[in-house]
């Protein structure tokens, strides 16, 4: 992740700053609206939303209101649901603040109380879901861990514009333990190892429906394999694939069909 040392500077700067002033509000119990007002001042200060065009307060959604949005360029990017700093985040504010971000059509929703920052990823099914993508422990933070820095810049207005929030997203889905499950199943990988084992055993007769097997039954635990999750990551590939071999045709037709590369990413979607 690339980030200028004029960004990195001002990350590390707030870390600094702001701890201090997060651990003393915890000290004396700050209320809800103060604690509101320190993260529209961590937004700007550390990352690098204009306080008065970028952030607005309580944003209205059908009759009620979400404490914060962000928006750039006139675009809303995502809502804020903040508790006071003493509260812990339980699932019926993640509830109120999904539903918040449904009902606008945001993919994005981060709730936090000052100590804890979670950004999730709204999924528009039915019914509506969320998947936790990123989760920070301000009070843990080093300012002088690079590490920290690319965590709290993943949710940076320059972020934002360079999309790294959902790059990240897409990373982890990709290697999330149910994709990785399904691909071990496929043809293609199963040929691989089939290929191998008989490398290794020139002797011995072994088809891919006999590595499935023992994939299956002796290899994968059954978390992986069942479940919601596992059908959809089984789903994401076959799409995936079918794509790929579509595009593979057309390049050997001559035609203009899009790449491998530009069909992935968009097909990840959905897969945690």
């Amino acid at each position: 992740m690339s980030i200028s040392k004029k960004i990195t500077d001002r990350i590390m700067s707030g870390i600094k700053q702001y701890q201090p002033i997060l651990a003393a509000a915890k000290t004396r119990d700050a209320g809800e609206a103060d604690t509101v007002t320190i993260i529209k001042d961590m937004l700007a200060d550390i990352f690098g939303f204009d306080k008065y065009v970028e952030i607005t307060s309580e944003y209205a959604i059908r009759g009620t209101y979400c404490d914060l949005g962000i928006k750039i360029d006139g675009t809303l990017q995502t809502l804020i649901e903040v508790k006071a700093i003493g509260i812990d985040l339980k699932d019926n504010h993640l509830k109120q603040a999904v539903d918040y971000a449904a009902n606008q059509g945001v993919d994005w929703v981060l709730l936090t109380n000052g100590m804890c920052w979670r950004v999730y990823r709204v999924i528009f099914s039915k019914p509506i879901n969320q998947e936790l993508v990123v989760s920070i422990d301000f009070a843990a933070l080093n300012s002088r861990s690079l590490t920290d820095v690319e965590l709290l810049y993943l949710c940076c207005k320059e972020g934002w514009q360079r999309s790294v929030l959902s790059e990240y997203h897409l990373q982890k889905q990709a290697l999330s333990r149910f994709f990785i499950g399904a691909i071990l199943q496929t043809d293609p990988v199963l040929d691989v190892i089939r290929r191998e084992l008989r490398r290794i055993s020139p002797d011995v007769r072994i088809d891919t429906d006999q590595i499935r097997d023992v994939l299956t039954a002796e290899v994968i635990k059954r978390e992986v394999m069942e479940g919601e999750k596992a059908i959809e990551a089984k789903k994401k590939i076959a799409r995936i694939t079918s794509k790929n071999n579509r595009a593979r045709k057309n390049v050997k037709e001559g035609g203009k069909g899009e790449r491998e590369s530009e069909l992935v990413p968009a097909e990840l979607e959905g897969v945690q």
